[in-house]
């Protein structure tokens, strides 16, 4: 049997090498063709991408929330600037 697999450091991925080595594993434990070791040790590495990319898009989507909040935020007109046109009118 071959040494663990060395894998990177999840932390130090990017979100797409992340979601892509996921898909990897996903694809090689479909396959059936592992044995049982490497496939447990693909399954916790799995686990713990999976983990990782729920929290980084967990993150983002509180990022976004807090952005479209900041954004729908309205502020009065100030009507006080402005002459009044009304008595154009009489």
């Amino acid at each position: 049997m071959a040494d663990k697999q060395a894998y990177r450091n999840i932390d130090e991925m990017t979100f797409r090498d992340a979601s892509t080595e996921l898909e990897q594993i996903v694809r090689s434990l479909e396959a059936g063709d592992l044995e049982l070791e490497e496939a447990l040790d693909r399954y916790a590495r799995g686990v713990e991408l999976l983990s990782s990319l729920r929290a980084r898009l967990s993150d983002a989507e509180q990022r976004v929330r807090v952005l479209l909040d900041a954004s729908q935020e309205v502020v009065a007109p100030d009507t006080t600037a402005a002459p009044s046109t009304a008595y154009l009118d009489e």
